[in-house]
């Protein structure tokens, strides 16, 4: 195979599904994984691929933010076991803040299932996460529901959202976040939104960030947080075995759900 058409496989298969490892391609095409390195760094080189640690990604920073009812469809499975396991970080008689994002939806949801948990205040930025939370009905499931500007993912931001923040400190934040990449850190296509975020992380004593492995090497229009902020991140066992090594690296716990 000419290495035209190993690169143009390459690509098709980056448009696809937004990333390819180099392991995965040495078996795939036959060669080896010196020669799969020159094609991405040529593809790189071309600005038509971002190399990454283990492979490679696309080349562009995602602007478009997804409403909440699409997000919702994607690896239901895998957000859902991440929810079932942070829930588990929780203890009763504490305070918890939950970002904006369909994870933390789950989450809200485990909470209001959990008697247990409680008493238990939560402080959150999302009117779907309040609203699953105040339908208990629980005296002692205390919700804080911060002001703000409302965002296509249902999530409160802007100067309002974070002034409500100032001041409050929570024993955890649990983050969503739209991607996640080792060079770049934490991002979200909304530049409120990222603000917002910042302020629940400075809010809490633990952050915990919830993401399926399909946010790995994604990136936002905005930086908010880098892995330094990070505590402890609950993903799903798709993550691939090396970039779990990676991240053991770069936070406190690893909890694969």
């Amino acid at each position: 195979m000419l290495a035209t058409q190993r690169q143009e496989r390459i690509l098709a298969q980056i448009r696809e599904t937004g990333a390819v490892r180099i392991g995965d391609l040495t078996r795939d095409l036959g060669v080896s994984d010196m020669t799969v390195r020159r094609d991405l760094l040529e593809l790189a080189e071309q600005g038509l691929v971002r190399k990454v640690h283990g492979g490679a990604v696309a080349p562009h920073t995602t602007v478009h933010e997804p409403g909440f009812a699409a997000k919702s469809s994607r690896e239901a499975g895998e957000k859902r076991a991440i929810a079932v396991a942070a829930a588990r970080l929780i203890a009763p008689s504490s305070s918890v803040a939950l970002s904006a994002g369909t994870t933390t939806h789950l989450l809200a949801a485990e909470i209001a299932a959990s008697p247990a948990l409680r008493p238990l205040t939560v402080v959150t930025n999302s009117l779907p996460v309040a609203d699953c939370l105040h339908r208990t009905n629980d005296p002692r499931l205390e919700t804080i529901l911060t002001g703000g500007s409302r965002t296509p993912s249902d999530a409160l931001v802007g100067p309002l959202a974070e002034a409500s923040l100032a001041g409050l400190r929570v024993d955890q934040t649990f983050l969503g976040a739209h991607g996640l990449d080792p060079e770049v850190g934490l991002t979200t296509p909304n530049v409120d939104e990222a603000a917002t975020n910042r302020a629940l992380i400075d809010a809490a004593g633990r952050t915990v960030v919830l993401a399926d492995h399909t946010k790995w090497h994604t990136t936002g229009l905005r930086v908010f947080a880098t892995f330094a902020d990070v505590d402890v991140l609950v993903t799903d066992a798709a993550l691939p075995l090396d970039e779990r090594d990676r991240v053991r690296d770069l936070v406190e716990q690893l909890v694969i759900a």
